[in-house]
This record gives C-alpha cells, structure tokens and sequence, in this order.
C-alpha cells in the first residue's frame, strides 16, 4: 500500500471513529430508540427518566434521577425505578462513573379494543397487521380511566414486550353530573364535575351536565369544550 492509500485509510478510519464514539456518549439522550438492542454500556451520570435499563436479570424503567455529591464518597445519582414486569417501584444509587447496562426498545403505534376482565390486561391491536398485544393495565397509571373505543395507544416493546405506554395529551370526555354553585356575593368561576370516565374535574361554571369537554390528560385539567 502506498503513502497515500495509508494516509486515505487512516482518514477513513478516523472519521468513522468520531461519529460512532459520541453516538455511544449520548445512549442517553432520549428516552427510546427506534433499534432495540441489549447490553449496551453507558455511564450512571448519563441516566435521565425514561430510559430503560437492565438490572440483575430485570428490567426497570427510570422515573426520577437526581445528582448528589457525598464527600469524600464523590458524585452519585438516585434514581427511582419502576419495575416493568410487576409494576412496583423502587430506588437504587449509582456511582456516577458506575457501568449500567442500557436497554433500547422500539416504539409502535396501536388501538384499544377493549379491557380483558378475567386477566385485567388492556388489549391493544395493530391497525396494519390486525395482531393483538396484552398490556398490564398498571403501566397506564392513572391514564387507564382515559381510554376510548379505538383510541391511539403508543407502546414501547423490548423483544415484544411492553414496556411503557402514552395516550394522547387531550381526549374528549363527556359532563356525567354538573355541580350546581351555591349563591353567594362572589359567584364562583369553577365548579367541579363528574365524567363519564369517572373523574371529578374543575370546569368554568357555564359548562353544564351533557357537555363535551377536552381534557389535558398529564394533569387531569380542563381545557376547553369540544
């Protein structure tokens, strides 16, 4: 090989170098990646919530994660894990130099069809392939009240699992009983109403029983009538 082919190679090689090697700095930098692989090694200082990690043989997902410095024990982070197969949670500590294991999943677009009563699973399906998915009714928290007849339900699959699951940010619900407000020198503003879902939420005083309302469903707050 000539001087110029072996300077030409090691360029090459250079350059792929630095475009693969910040590609492993940022493992971190979103919450899901579209390739699903396993054993990828990152750095403690590096974990943000939503990611997922592999920790003696399970799979959690972060929640929190907070930055403390201990003295002399240097830099750790705490973390709160939410076990992806029971639903528990759980805090661990990691030294921020400490390997953690890095687990991506792949993120897939789906309908409700319906609540299984026998398993309490949500069933979802895949509107191209029509294949169905049992999902563990815990990992919609407290969004499980907001799902719909074919509602659009984003899930993310490790190896064809659900790990974690979103619903739209607002969904339109129906006023089931309207609260009348008491007369007084201040007329009041807001007024609680019950849902057809069953939540109870704050509404202006003119929206009245029957009413469709559009509901934020990350803080459960009115937004305005359909």
């Amino acid at each position: 090989m000539g001087i110029f082919a072996k300077r030409l190679s090691r360029a090459l090689s250079t350059c792929i170098l630095s475009k693969q090697w910040p590609y492993h700095q940022s493992l971190f930098a979103s919450a899901w990646s579209a390739t699903q692989l396993r054993g990828v090694k990152s750095r403690g200082s590096d974990l943000k919530p939503g990611n997922v990690i592999e920790k003696k043989g399970r799979i959690y997902q972060v929640v929190k994660a907070q930055h403390t410095t201990q003295g002399r024990g240097g830099a750790i982070i705490q973390v709160e894990l939410h076990d992806v197969d029971s639903g528990s949670k759980s805090s661990a500590r990691f030294r921020t130099d400490e390997t953690v294991e890095k687990v991506f999943v792949a993120e897939k677009s789906f309908r409700y069809l319906y609540t299984d009563e026998e398993t309490g699973n949500i069933v979802l399906m895949e509107p191209e392939t029509y294949e169905q998915l049992d999902v563990p009714k815990h990992l919609f928290g407290e969004c499980y009240v907001y799902l719909q007849d074919d509602m659009e339900v984003d899930v993310q699959l490790y190896e064809e699992r659900a790990m974690s699951v979103s619903i739209p940010r607002r969904v339109t619900c129906t006023v089931a009983e309207s609260e009348i407000p008491m007369r007084a020198s201040a007329t009041p503003q807001y007024k609680k109403v019950l849902l057809d879902n069953g939540l109870t939420v704050q509404v202006p005083k003119y929206v009245v029983e029957g009413d469709r309302i559009i509901v934020n469903t990350t803080n459960h707050s009115y937004v305005s009538r359909a």
